[in-house]
């Protein structure tokens, strides 16, 4: 099957650098309504069977414009959501969280406290994904978040090494292709970058660093 992947659109955390991991999580923010309406003609051409979502609602928002467009209802998975930071849950602070995610190639176990580690995140994340495959759809979409899906990505897509996923950035509505299925493997074909959308009110987006979330 080909699996598309999307980062949901921006938020006011994101813009604040804020760890927002936690259910419900902040909602799109003006710029990020606007790339979420913009996925419609960047996906215009390509069939899509099924649109599936985190449960936090920014995914959701995302989703909703290209849903309504394809006549499609977004699935909810709680599998797909953001790799919890636990008690660095909204904190501008995320060098201990980052410090996690990089440590579980040789400590999968690590976590920050009240946090999740890779054997829980894998889990739950692997049996959204085997749902989705295993819904019988040629293509669909899943939108998710920024660790989650890089990580996710590192451990399962073998024709990416390491430097190939973080290296890439991972801005807010890329959106990767693959092709294959959990129990063949996932090979890569894509990774979409969108192009700058700047606030209704300002000349020119302002760059900014990579965002977890």
């Amino acid at each position: 099957m080909r699996l598309y992947l999307v980062r949901h659109g921006q938020t006011a955390s994101n813009v604040a650098r804020l760890l927002d991991t936690a259910f419900p999580g902040a909602g799109l923010d003006e710029v990020g309504r606007r790339q979420a309406d913009a996925l419609v003609g960047r996906l215009d051409g390509r069939p899509i069977g099924a649109i599936y979502a985190s449960d936090l609602v920014r995914t959701q928002q995302t989703a909703a414009p290209l849903a309504s467009d394809r006549e499609l209802d977004v699935v909810v998975l709680g599998g797909l959501r953001e790799i919890q930071a636990g008690d660095d849950e909204m904190s501008p602070d995320w060098q201990r969280y980052v410090e996690v995610l990089q440590s579980w190639r040789e400590t999968p176990t690590n976590r920050v406290p009240n946090g999740e580690d890779a054997p829980a995140f894998y889990s739950r994340f692997d049996a959204a994904v085997a749902e989705i495959a295993g819904a019988g759809h040629g293509a669909a979409l899943l939108v998710s978040h920024g660790a989650a899906l890089r990580m996710w990505i590192m451990a399962r897509v073998a024709s990416l090494d390491l430097h190939d996923v973080v290296d890439r950035r991972l801005d807010n509505t890329t959106i990767v292709t693959l092709d294959g299925d959990p129990d063949a493997g996932w090979t890569f074909v894509a990774w979409d970058e969108p192009a700058p959308i700047a606030p209704a009110d300002a000349d020119v987006a302002a760059p900014g660093p990579k965002r977890v979330g």
